[in-house]
């Protein structure tokens, strides 16, 4: 039987600027689906998913999965025309909107065929291929979140806004930080909210440079605070980065008092992340007691999911 991990993904810096060719910075965090893969004698494919999910995730996902599993054993040159394979994915990476699930699942599977037929991929020919695998769930995806997936740690990404490929590098911290992730339970359209966005900075090119501009000062002293692992002064940088998400109207009033409650409860710095105006929000801790305390919070506060990690390594 093979075997293969793929970690889940989570924005720290750079919703919304990075559609601008601005750089963003993506933890790829500890949790993980596990994938595994077995010989069986009919041909095809079967899968059990026994993953943990938000109520509805997998049935909504279901179609999309079978075009990534498709696309993965097609990139890995498996041939199920003459033999089968039975696949089980499990894990601690909740299935929510946010984490990068579908990319673990992509890059989990394609670790597990090469495990089970010893085909000698290298971590670079897996993120290859689970960004085919990928594009089940993404049409043409940003390859962010496999990467993430692949690699873990930090990665920070750079779109070409001419259409050549994004560039990547990926980077690792000298200890883990500690994340909470919170969902505010509202779910808003990724193309209206960005559409928004692209209209306000047609209307007002200068308002949008400014922030844009002090969005890139930003992430660029966050990256070096991470790999300082200067925690206190990322945890003010993502205090910064959330008032500059408020000033282009992603934010909402449930993101907010969820920032809140996490800054009153000893969090280092809280932020939303993802398309916003719903979504989730994550807060950054100096330690496991705080982190908890934070989630505890959250929970008290209304939040219907709550998730605690960690990411940088």
């Amino acid at each position: 039987m093979g075997e293969g991990i793929g970690f889940g993904k989570s924005i720290l810096f750079g919703e919304h600027f990075v559609v601008y060719g601005l750089p963003a910075l993506a933890a790829g965090i500890s949790s993980k689906t596990v994938a595994y893969v077995s010989r069986s004698k009919s041909r095809g494919w079967t899968v059990d998913d026994r993953r943990l999910e938000v109520p509805g995730y997998k049935a909504k996902k279901k179609d999309e999965q079978v075009v990534s599993i498709n696309n993965v054993l097609d990139a890995a040159g498996i041939d199920l025309s003459d033999m089968g394979i039975h696949i089980e994915y499990e894990g601690d990476l909740v299935c929510a909107s946010g984490y990068g699930a579908s990319a673990a699942i992509c890059v989990s599977l394609a670790r597990a065929l090469d495990d089970e037929f010893r085909l000698g991929f290298d971590d670079d020919k897996i993120n290859a291929i689970a960004y085919e695998g990928e594009k089940g769930s993404h049409g043409t995806p940003s390859g962010i979140d496999n990467t993430a997936s692949t690699f873990g740690g930090l990665v920070w990404f750079v779109r070409d806004l001419t259409g050549g490929p994004p560039k990547f590098e990926t980077l690792k911290l000298k200890d883990a930080a500690n994340l909470t992730i919170a969902a505010t339970g509202l779910t808003a359209s990724t193309t209206e909210v960005v559409g928004d966005v692209r209209a306000k900075k047609e209307s007002d090119s200068k308002w949008f440079d400014r922030l844009a501009n002090k969005y890139h000062e930003l992430v660029t002293d966050a990256r070096e605070s991470l790999l300082k692992f200067d925690l206190v002064r990322v945890g003010e940088f993502m205090n910064q980065n959330h008032s500059l998400l408020q000033e282009l109207t992603v934010s909402c009033s449930e993101l907010d008092e969820m920032v809140d409650i996490a800054l009153e409860n000893g969090a280092l710095g809280a932020k939303m992340t993802g398309t916003g105006r719903g979504g989730n929000m994550m807060a950054l801790s100096p330690d496991v007691d705080t982190q908890k305390q934070i989630a505890d919070a959250l929970e008290k506060g209304g939040s219907p999911f709550v998730y605690n990690t960690t990411f940088g390594l």
